[in-house]
């Protein structure tokens, strides 16, 4: 074996960079226990608990902090760890409308709902299906006429094309997009959510947003659903506010000293009077003010870890010991407090209590009227502090000095010093305000003000006012990235594109749930790899257990690898990880029948292990590229879970060739060399299979009746009684329940539901639980419609006592719009079409004869149209749910992955018979039914483990992808017989004067 030294590197560094990357799953793991023993049961205490050691290092040596050690660790998908998935799709309609100013055109808005209409079922963007629409309505329209608005002027002229329009709000379109992607991600953020995940979906107006670990479901639609309020706001300067937070300060500690001694509240009256004029006082002149500063400096710089002390400062500092003010140490070493709008400055986990002391009763009597606290969007660089901001309310309104619908054009850039800004344009309404604003705020040269550019109650940016801005155009600078410039940037269009987003899929699933998940997953992984050990080595003897390493390494690999990538482990993914376990042995299997075949011919072990390498090397890349195309294909059109299957997948496929071309090698170099007596096979597997002689190919045609029949029967199944379809492809509701009592039946539930929410409900067993779907309310996507259904539907069920339920009922919980459920067919049927395409294409190329193309892709339609067949005509005969969902494609995609690789690995064997037996004499018939006999051995066995594999997932793995591993488990059945008895019929009948 050639390279080995580069080989063993590889390795050893491999092994090391996946022992690092896992070591954070283990620390993270390790410090979650350590706050549920801390908490005993309290969330409360294990959320507290792991604030607290966020910043503190947690990892031996390294010293990494928890948050660092927290972020690289395995995720876990909902699925596996509950919580809750969304996908918003932004309001187009919406846009278009603002865009024109509302304009009232007949064609203009009839063209508008018909693009809605469109938009269900097509795969075009919305402005290209409402430009077409008003084209159809209005043939001789011209949409400059409804665009060319007073803000849109200096973009569209009054002769402007239809197509040049279309370009204009295609471009506004995808900035209206991006900009509630940057809005709903920074309200995540705010949220506290570890591991949440938010994507921008390419190629239309969706974000997914999935949510680990929320138990909040409710709080998560109101914080995501919300419309986006841009303002600007003059600003108080910190030395007119420190008096004010010393007085609160004061008012709070003496109510926590009331509370303790429970005493009559002296203290508190005593400063109400003075307050107010107390902001307006300058503080650098107060030694009361001065004294308490220092104090205050002292407590955050000196050593203060005396349990006594500490308490001794929170009691009578109680809000300067969350709150930290702004300030600088002076020239005379004595404390100075900072100019600008930040007050003060608090940990992330000691925001609460700042927002808790604010918004008490006592507080909240010397706050004046024109003042109002708000935080920063984001923390301080690198560290978990936000800053907090004093805001100055104007008019008769108390509101912002100037409305963020005044912003028509915003885009970040560079300055003459090349850092990044922010440009910002207004209208001529706004443009006149704004120059009154920073005249104002400009005026005073050595006192220049600052104006805060607030979003949802948050502060992006307060830059100071250098001079009176004139003709509406302002420049924003200050330390930004050039990310942080274009978030700016779209964050300034929040009041210009009002593009509301609306939850259009939603699914919640409970921590019961998830636990099972984990628990099934585990099960299963481990029963299926040690059901590969036990029958590689039962059938391969002493080489089985070469391959039982390197599936074991293959794993570690495989793991070490999706923690690096930052990828998210979820059932499907699970899955995934199984089916590596049969992708890897697969590739043993071809090697050592390669190997057996080697030393029949009277070869010596050392020269049969090199030789069955190298002749099935063919072998193993073309079967294992075609299933990574395949995977490749799941992750470039899929969502969610498919992507996390699809992903495993593909780092699967790349293990395994690691592991088993190059590991495997590299120890049967080792035993070669220490002289051990390497045998591939027992005395009972020896001859199984050899010199088998079945006539494949004088028997077509049966195989070609059976298949006919079994797909037409499918057809008419399908045409007459349909699918189980889950509510991803009909749209729904779907609540999974768990009732007290486990002898409630299905037809109980059923009338229930039908007699309360009318009829056309769908209910079925989940394990021992029961799953309900319905579409009551779904056509009323009103922010109230959940809660009603949810409302109704325990009410419905609370007419029964035995099926009486409460909310915690409810373990599981998913949403989908019939928009969302009609692209999703499409984009499943496009995906297995577009796959068998790629895949025959592929065999084109390799193969050189299109006899061989044509057999892969009769084969992969065949497995597909058999599965769907079996799903049809059996879907409410088995005893548990065959549903066509996302996860049912999954494995749709998996079973043609699977079944080009077989057939792969059949049409290399029958190339190199054909190539070896092309004399006159030869008949191509016989050569070909020789080949397929040849590698019987290796189909078979492959096909066993695999099975073997996917009935343990099927049996262990758990309800939620019981449906998932049934369709693999019947496809790789079909898959195997199509390999052989289809795949290679066709090459025959359709090359028979080609294949010499």
């Amino acid at each position: 074996m050639q390279g080995k030294g580069v080989v063993k590197f590889f390795a050893i560094l491999m092994a090391v960079v996946c022992i690092y990357q896992l070591s954070f799953t283990w620390v993270a793991h390790k410090v979650k226990n350590d706050a549920q023993v801390y908490a005993k049961g309290d969330t409360a205490k294990v959320t507290a608990y792991l604030d607290s050691v966020s910043t503190q290092p947690v990892y031996p040596l390294l010293k990494h902090n928890y948050q660092y050690v927290s972020q690289r660790a395995l995720a876990l998908g909902l699925d596996l760890e509950g919580g809750m998935s969304v996908t918003m799709q932004i309001s187009l309609n919406e846009l278009v409308k603002k865009l024109s100013n509302n304009n009232q055109d007949p064609a203009f808005n009839q063209a508008l709902a018909a693009a809605t209409v469109d938009g269900v079922t097509s795969q075009q963007d919305y402005i290209t299906l409402f430009v077409d629409e008003y084209e159809k309505i209005n043939p001789n329209g011209k949409l400059a006429a409804i665009f060319s608005t007073k803000d849109n002027q200096d973009h569209i002229k009054f002769n402007a094309t239809n197509s040049q329009v279309e370009s204009y709000l295609k471009d506004q379109a995808s900035t209206a997009v991006q900009q509630s992607y940057t809005i709903l991600n920074t309200r995540i953020d705010q949220f506290g959510v570890a591991n949440a995940n938010i994507q921008l979906q390419k190629g239309n107006d969706r974000i997914l947003i999935e949510l680990p670990g929320v138990k909040e479901p409710e709080r998560v639609r109101k914080l995501l659903s919300g419309t986006a309020k841009l303002e600007f706001y003059q600003t108080y300067d910190n030395s007119q506010v420190y008096q004010l937070l010393t007085n609160m300060n004061g008012l709070i500690a003496a109510k926590i000293k009331a509370s303790k001694k429970d005493t009559t509240k002296t203290a508190v009256k005593t400063t109400d009077a003075k307050t107010t004029a107390a902001v307006k006082a300058d503080t650098a002149k107060n030694k009361g003010a001065l004294s308490l500063l220092n104090k205050v400096q002292k407590s955050g710089s000196k050593d203060t870890s005396a349990l006594g002390a500490k308490s001794q400062f929170a009691d009578q500092y109680p809000l300067f010991n969350v709150l930290k003010p702004m300030m600088y140490q002076g020239q005379n070493g004595q404390g100075e407090l900072a100019h600008g709008p930040v007050v003060g400055r608090a940990e992330a986990k000691d925001t609460a209590q700042v927002n808790k002391y604010l918004r008490s009763a006592e507080v909240r009597t010397v706050i004046p009227q024109s003042m109002k606290f708000l935080w920063s969007v984001k923390p301080q660089d690198k560290t978990k502090i936000f800053e907090l901001y004093a805001i100055k309310l104007v008019g008769a309104e108390n509101g912002p000095v100037l409305a963020g619908d005044v912003i028509t054009e915003a885009h970040n850039d560079v300055d003459q010093k090349g850092s990044p800004e922010v440009v910002m344009v207004m209208n001529s309404d706004g443009a006149q305000k704004w120059r009154t604003v920073t005249a104002e705020a400009a005026a005073d040269v050595n006192n220049k003000q600052y104006i805060a550019i607030v979003l949802d109650n948050n502060v992006y940016s307060a830059p100071v006012v250098q001079n009176e801005i004139s003709g509406g155009v302002s420049s924003i600078s200050g330390n930004f990235t050039v990310e942080e410039a274009k978030d700016l940037a779209n964050v300034l269009k929040a009041g210009r594109l009002p593009a509301p987003a609306h939850i259009v899929t939603e699914s919640v699933v409970g921590p019961s749930l998830g636990q099972q998940s984990i628990n099934a997953g585990l099960l299963s992984s481990l029963v299926g790899l040690l059901v590969v050990l036990v029958f590689m080595i039962a059938y391969y003897n002493r080489a089985g257990t070469v391959a039982v390493v390197a599936v074991i390494i293959n794993i570690f690999f495989l793991l070490g690898v999706l923690t690096s990538l930052g990828a998210v482990l979820t059932m499907p993914g699970v899955a995934g990880i199984v089916l590596t376990l049969g992708i890897s042995v697969d590739a043993n299997v071809l090697i050592y029948e390669r190997v057996r075949e080697e030393l029949a011919l009277g070869k010596s072990l050392r020269i049969a292990v090199a030789d069955g390498f190298k002749h099935a090397l063919s072998s193993i890349l073309d079967s294992n590229i075609s299933t990574f195309l395949t995977g490749l294909i799941l992750f470039t059109f899929g969502t969610g879970p498919i992507q996390g299957f699809a992903i495993t997948l593909m780092i699967g496929i790349a293990t395994s060739l690691f592991c088993s071309l190059l590991i495997s090698r590299l120890i049967f170099e080792y035993m070669l060399e220490k002289g051990w007596d390497i045998k591939f096979s027992n005395p009972w597997s020896s001859h199984t299979f050899k010199n088998a002689n079945y006539a494949f190919v004088k028997n077509r045609f049966k195989f070609y009746i059976f298949s006919t029949a079994f797909i037409i029967a499918g057809l008419i199944s399908m045409a007459t009684q349909g699918f189980n379809y889950g509510v991803d492809f009909v749209g729904g509701r779907t609540y999974v329940m768990r009732f007290a009592t486990k002898d409630v039946s299905t037809e109980t539930v059923r009338k229930i539901v039908d007699k309360n929410l009318g009829e056309g409900n769908e209910v079925k067993t989940f394990g021992t639980d029961i799953k309900i779907t319905t579409k009551y309310l779904l056509d009323k996507d009103s922010p109230t419609s959940d809660a009603q259904v949810r409302a109704a539907l325990i009410k419905a069920l609370n007419t029964n006592p035995a099926t009486h339920v409460t909310e915690k009922s409810i373990i599981d919980y998913e949403k989908v719009l019939p928009t969302i459920a009609n692209g999703l067919k499409r984009s499943a049927a496009l995906t297995v079409i577009f796959a068998i395409i790629i895949i025959s294409a592929y065999i084109l190329i390799r193969f050189r004869k299109w006899q061989f193309s044509l057999g892969a892709m009769v084969a992969t339609l065949h497995d597909a149209l058999m599965v769907l067949s079996f799903f049809s005509i059996f879907k409410d005969v088995l005893p548990f749910s065959l549903d066509i969902d996302q996860s049912f494609i999954a494995a749709i995609l998996t079973v043609i992955g699977y079944s080009i690789n077989d057939t792969v690995v059949v049409f290399d064997r029958i190339r190199e018979f054909l190539n070896l037996h092309h004399a006159k004499t030869d008949d191509p018939k016989t050569v070909i039914n020789d080949a397929i006999n040849n590698t019987l051995s290796r189909t078979i066995i492959t096909a066993l483990t695999v099975v073997l594999i996917l009935l343990v997932l099927f049996i262990f793995g758990g309800d939620t992808i019981r449906g998932f591993s049934f369709a693999l488990l019947i496809g790789v059945c079909f898959g195997t017989y199509s390999s052989i008895c289809v795949a290679t019929p066709v090459i025959i009948d359709f090359g028979k004067k080609d294949l010499r």
